[in-house]
């Protein structure tokens, strides 16, 4: 298989199903995303700090597959083999993963500056990516209808991704500094 096949050479891609778009189409921008995402997430899983998490954040990137998927499927042509799907139990996982987390962090009272450790900073700039991707797949959402699941996904994965920051300073025992704003 080559990797260059030129038919993207005019920015045009294909959705799964066949159908020919604009690489500036707002769902190849929140599929896209989400691919930016996943490789963030390979950052944040990369760091020594996460040897716990990564069985965990291998799970996420496969998710994130998934969300590319159905993203990238045209929802205008039914396509006639199986695709796997965001089930409800990938969104009850975040939560409980959040859930053990938060049991062993500090009470939560102020915002929290991104920074502290730059394992930390990786995992904040994974978060903001996520809600971004969350914010494209909403738009697209307006336009052509996604799948609940995946914005309650998106959704949480940032969750998940705040509170891993913050376990992870912890852990490296990185100062987490609390937002005081001008008065």
């Amino acid at each position: 298989m080559k990797i260059y096949t030129k038919t993207g050479d005019k920015g045009q891609t294909g959705l799964i199903g066949g159908r020919r778009v604009s690489k500036a189409d707002l769902r190849i921008d929140a599929y896209g995303t989400v691919d930016e995402l996943n490789s963030w997430i390979g950052l944040v899983r990369d760091q020594p700090v996460n040897i716990s998490q990564k069985d965990l954040l291998k799970e996420i990137q496969d998710r994130l597959f998934t969300v590319g998927a159905e993203l990238a499927t045209d929802p205008e042509k039914a396509v006639k083999r199986a695709m796997p799907a965001i089930i409800a139990d990938d969104v009850a996982v975040l939560e409980q993963a959040m859930d053990l987390m938060d049991a062993e962090l500090p009470e939560l009272r102020a915002f929290v500056l991104p920074g502290g450790h730059e394992s930390v900073s990786f995992c904040h700039l994974a978060r903001t990516v996520c809600r971004r991707a969350e914010r494209l797949v909403i738009a697209l959402n307006d336009e052509s209808p996604v799948d609940d699941l995946v914005l309650q996904y998106l959704n949480r994965l940032s969750d998940y991704l705040f509170v891993l920051s913050r376990k992870m300073a912890q852990e490296l025992e990185a100062e987490e500094v609390v937002w005081k704003p001008r008065t």
